[in-house]
């Protein structure tokens, strides 16, 4: 880097820190001094033009670069940095695609969740967004760690345009130490996105303008045509997706939490389904709301942040989320008074996929280091269930986790189509399947190994409607779903005698502390019983229909788990 550019970076840095105090968050903290700040980092030739280059600034900085020069920035009466991600307000999966090369290909779930991608395209992509940040007249680098344990976590570098994606990253990486930032020499991975800037849709296997591409040999990630920052943060799960199982561990799509005794608890579940809402639990240290890996002797979070939804937010019912949307959170997609600057989250006019990052610190019992030594006690899938069939609680056998792991199942209504309220089965294998990189069999395996290693104890719970279907049932009560979750930690729930369902076979529990006996029971729940097993056999249908993509590979013991008709 030649002395013009470490002066502007220098003097940039020097003047937008000259009176901020040191963080005190964990691995927060600013390089030992700007000259070791600069010389520590080694872009290659591509990014010799860029005018001014902010290597792990502050996050004042990033707000100062962030309300100068961002559309749509603010800050909320609460410090948080409102931000907005432009036409895309979600990720892209159908515009997800993977290089074809000879040392992956046979590890690879190819199809319409791994879509490949030739080399020649992929460079040609990469070419297009280096062009793109080399017109900029400043660019953000964030170096960071995927992984808390150091055995198996990966350095990550970010290179982006906008200072919005450098603060998400910093919350969602884990933010090196002044030592670990000054040696942290090259990354494993380096994400370069250029969302402002389209793919070429003429380009070999581009499907759109947006394009996110990653390549297992060159480790590198590129981004164009969305500036939606969930697709970097789900783009390094991904990369764990693929690279844990390599190394024997077992990654997950999961959230997770451990009791004062230790023992330690997985959440499973699609979005919307409380996997979030119900880690963050005030008697439970939070371990992480969203990636983790499975080792052998216990579990990590992958991230230095969580990523929670904002939908009808409230702090009544999510206090631990709701004080978290402070200075250094960013919001994305929010609608707010502009006066008072208050954030009304229950406006979903601009999308209803509204997103807070905040680092992990930022919810009071969070563990540090965020691992754990113990392997998990339980495990918890949750789906929110529109048909009203599945039980609040049940309990599964080995089979049947696989089972409905290699599924996971949830349901929501249709509201975007006038006059549409039946609901809507979403499947998503290893309730991750934008994310999995291998065939959803060999998670699934991986998983019920554990389970057997270390007598787990794995759990259903349905977070949506009981008594009828959406519109005509009511949701399960958020105090009954925390009811059965402490009966699950306390123990008490393991003890009580349980009664199979008919059709799907799961073993619900007769009785639950807290929670009404007769709404355990779907079947006792709805007045009108023969739309009741019209509906069970239209959602085992569903099932059936579902698991014909997986059977191929899925042993006969995990097929019979199923619902039978």
């Amino acid at each position: 880097m030649n002395q013009q550019a470490k002066e502007s970076i220098a003097k940039s840095l020097q003047a937008s820190t000259a009176d901020v105090p040191p963080p005190s968050s964990p691995g927060h903290t600013h390089a030992d001094s700007l000259d070791a700040q600069v010389d520590s980092l080694h872009l290659d030739e591509h990014f010799t033009k860029a005018n001014t280059i902010f290597h792990n600034p502050p996050v004042p900085v990033l707000y100062e670069q962030a309300l100068a020069f961002e559309t749509g920035s603010a800050i909320t009466s609460t410090g948080a940095l409102i931000t907005r991600s432009g036409a895309k307000t979600g990720r892209c999966p159908k515009d997800k695609r993977i290089v074809s090369e000879a040392d992956s290909f046979n590890d690879i779930w190819w199809g319409p969740v791994n879509i490949a991608l030739d080399d020649l395209s992929f460079m040609i992509n990469r070419e297009r967004a280096i062009d793109y940040l080399n017109t900029q007249d400043k660019l953000y680098v964030i170096d960071g760690f995927a992984g808390w344990d150091p055995k198996y976590r990966i350095k990550v570098r970010v290179i982006c345009t906008l200072a919005y994606h450098a603060l998400f990253m910093n919350n969602m990486l884990i933010r090196p130490t002044k030592e670990e930032l000054k040696n942290f020499g090259e990354p494993d991975y380096t994400i370069y996105n250029a969302g402002q800037f389209p793919a070429n849709r003429y380009t070999k296997g581009m499907s759109s303008a947006t394009s996110v591409s990653l390549d297992f040999k060159r480790r590198e990630m590129v981004i164009l045509g969305t500036q939606y920052a969930g697709e970097m943060k789900k783009g390094i799960l991904t990369i764990m997706m693929y690279l844990m199982p390599k190394n024997g561990v077992l990654p997950l799509h999961s959230s997770c939490n451990e009791g004062k005794s230790g023992d330690v608890t997985l959440f499973f579940g699609l979005s919307g389904t409380g996997k979030t809402t119900l880690s963050a639990d005030p008697h439970r240290f939070l371990i992480g709301d969203d990636e983790h890996v499975w080792t052998e002797t216990g579990v990590f979070n992958i991230e230095g942040g969580c990523y929670a939804k904002c939908i009808d937010l409230s702090r009544e019912k999510e206090p631990e989320i709701f004080d978290a949307i402070r200075f250094g959170a960013v919001l994305e997609n929010v609608v707010y008074n502009p006066i008072t600057r208050k954030v009304d989250y229950h406006d979903v006019s601009i999308t209803e996929n509204t997103r807070c990052a905040y680092p992990l610190e930022f919810i009071p019992n969070t563990k540090f280091p965020a691992m754990s030594n113990n392997h998990p006690k339980n495990i918890i899938m949750l789906t929110c269930d529109a048909f009203g069939i599945l039980p609040p609680v049940s309990k599964l056998t080995p089979q049947q986790v696989m089972y409905h792991f290699i599924q996971g199942y949830t349901a929501k209504v249709a509201g975007t189509e006038v006059g549409v309220t039946e609901p809507t089965a979403t499947f998503s294998s290893c309730y991750g399947e934008p994310f999995i990189v291998w065939h959803p069999t060999k998670y699934a395996e991986m998983l019920a190994e554990k389970l057997r290693n270390h007598n787990a104890t794995a759990w259903l719970i349905n977070t949506g409607w009981t008594g009828g279907s959406y519109g005509i049932g009511s949701r399960i009560r958020l105090s009954y779903t925390r009811a059965i979750i402490d009966a699950i930690h306390s123990g008490e729930l393991e003890k009580v005698p349980t009664t199979p369902m008919d059709v799907f076979g799961l073993h619900v529990p007769q009785s639950c502390p807290g929670v009404p006996a007769e709404i355990l029971m779907p079947a006792n729940t709805w007045s009108d019983k023969e739309k009741y097993t019209q509906t069970l056999h239209k959602l085992s249908g569903l099932f059936i229909e579902n698991f014909k993509k997986y059977q191929d590979k899925a042993p006969a013991e995990v097929l019979a788990a199923g619902p039978k008709l």
